[in-house]
């Protein structure tokens, strides 16, 4: 069977023999009830209170306000971020609310701040009314950040000061499974959004739990932190989140309180994202789809995924561009300081900084399988994080499942991710 792989702007081609092919797992099927335009809209009109009863929420929760900071996704998440505003705007507008009264922070975490090219990404045919209007958070700004105290496993609570500078905050954003906070979206995009570098380091030092895993929330600690942080906020919060399908469109949209819109979306993503397949696989290949082939740093989140349906001592095939680089070349270093994984997790235990729960992550499917992948870094820096480098997929396919039957497997199968990042396979053990 021929597969083809999108990379970059083409397609790779792979041959899977049909006796080999354990299958092709996407993201299922979920039939949208119209378009996204109509979906948001819907979503404005039966935004859900606390209770989650619906109501139509956004026009009161404007009343009085003469100021409003709308929270958006940076370019490493496929938001509709533009659909969102398109939606928002005119309900500003009729609240008396203009575009001099408006500001947009983009959630960097500790991500980079956007190119001008991002951020005509990000705010579509709103750039020119927006752009003067828009801050992207740094989270190494002390001086911009506001100490709330701690949560309840100790992480200091650092945010954004402007969270503070304005009478209504709209956050925005999408949901779908997260590999160690259980689900983007909705709290998300606060902690680690909007929060201090401080507070990202030690949120994502719990990721090291094994609580802290795709599709977990209760008793995960990452999300935990999250939660924590949203009372402290003093404005009145309004969110609209929406849970793309396959295709990376608007399946969904959910609106209105915080908590209730988040897990009103995670229902839905756990029906798009959560794939059966058969059992595990000798070979899994995992896709890292724009724009999440940005870097390695997002990437990763393939390797995870991949990684739930693979056997010990199997292969796993990332492939991504990572057009942007490594991402966070401190993760990469830690790897590159240990001569094997188990070394590189003891040393991430005893000295943890921001990024190394990735390397962890990584590290532990290096452990415990071959790690491979097609991407545009240097051979020698994927070799210093336990990955073998790809020049030809097709060679790469073949190799591993050559490895596979000389391991005692008659028939090695092979598994396709093509959307890894957010594709979370369930395989009969």
């Amino acid at each position: 069977m021929r597969v083809e792989i999108p990379y970059l702007d083409r397609f790779l081609d792979l041959e899977i023999p049909e006796g080999n092919l354990l299958a092709v797992a996407e993201p299922n099927e979920y039939e949208a009830e119209g378009s996204s335009a109509e979906i948001v809209e819907h979503a404005l009109e039966r935004s859900l209170d606390a209770a989650g009863i619906v109501g139509k929420r956004l026009p009161p929760f404007l009343s009085g306000a003469r100021s409003v900071l709308i929270v958006v996704n940076d370019a490493t998440r496929p938001t509709p971020t533009s659909v969102m505003l398109d939606a928002l705007l005119p309900a500003l507008a009729a609240a008396g609310i203009g575009t001099d009264a408006t500001t947009v922070l983009v959630a960097t975490g500790a991500h980079r701040g956007p190119t001008e090219e991002e951020y005509r990404q990000i705010l579509g045919g709103h750039y020119e009314a927006l752009r003067s209007r828009c801050v992207a958070h740094e989270a190494r700004k002390k001086e911009e950040m506001v100490d709330l105290g701690a949560t309840r496993n100790g992480t200091p609570i650092l945010l954004n000061k402007r969270l503070f500078e304005s009478d209504r905050i709209i956050a925005t954003g999408s949901v779908e499974p997260h590999y160690f906070a259980g689900f983007t979206g909705g709290r998300k995009a606060f902690l680690p959004g909007v929060a201090g570098y401080a507070t990202i380091e030690a949120n994502h030092k719990l990721a090291l739990a094994d609580a802290a895993h795709s599709l977990a929330l209760d008793g995960n600690p990452v999300h935990e932190d999250m939660m924590d942080a949203l009372p402290l906020l003093k404005a009145p919060v309004f969110a609209l989140m929406a849970v793309l399908d396959k295709d990376q469109r608007v399946a969904a949209a959910t609106a209105g309180d915080l908590g209730a819109s988040f897990y009103a979306a995670v229902s839905v993503a756990r029906r798009i994202f959560c794939v059966q397949v058969p059992e595990k696989a000798d070979v899994v290949v995992s896709v890292a789809k724009f724009p999440m082939d940005i870097d390695l740093y997002q990437s990763q989140k393939a390797i995870d995924n991949g990684a739930v349906a693979l056997k010990d001592g199997g292969t796993l095939i990332l492939v991504s561009s990572c057009r942007d680089g490594i991402g966070d070349e401190g993760y990469a270093n830690l790897l590159a300081s240990a001569s094997t994984p188990a070394l590189a997790i003891e040393k991430i235990r005893e000295g943890y900084k921001l990024g190394f729960h990735k390397a962890a992550k990584m590290a532990a499917v290096s452990a415990r399988a071959s790690v491979a992948a097609k991407t545009e870094l240097p051979a020698e820096r994927l070799r210093s994080m336990f990955i073998d480098p790809i020049d030809s997929l097709q060679d790469a396919l073949d190799a591993a499942l050559e490895r596979s039957r000389k391991a005692g497997s008659a028939v090695p199968k092979v598994l396709v991710l093509p959307d890894g990042c957010v594709t979370v396979p369930d395989a009969a053990r």
